[in-house]
């Protein structure tokens, strides 16, 4: 995945969090909403993590195909 793509995905789950905020504005999301929501969530964070390993392998000379997308687990402990 380069970088073009991994912006698009990013591009894609930021409009699709927006709507399901903007939908269930005044109201409790149902379940299914809230995991959703949740995924997403997961789901840019690895994104932005992986798109930050290409530029860091990049910027150090290396091979930025050789980044990995890494566990929920991983990416969700990280201080924002």
């Amino acid at each position: 995945m380069d970088d073009k793509t991994i912006l698009e995905r990013i591009t894609e789950l930021s409009d699709e969090e927006l709507k399901l905020e903007e939908h269930h504005a005044n109201e409790m999301l149902t379940k299914d909403s809230s995991d959703r929501l949740k995924s997403i969530e997961t789901e840019l964070d690895q994104c932005w993590d992986l798109l930050r390993q290409r530029r860091a392998r990049r910027s150090a000379g290396q091979d930025p195909n050789l980044a990995t997308v890494r566990l929920e687990q991983v990416v969700e402990r990280y201080l924002q």
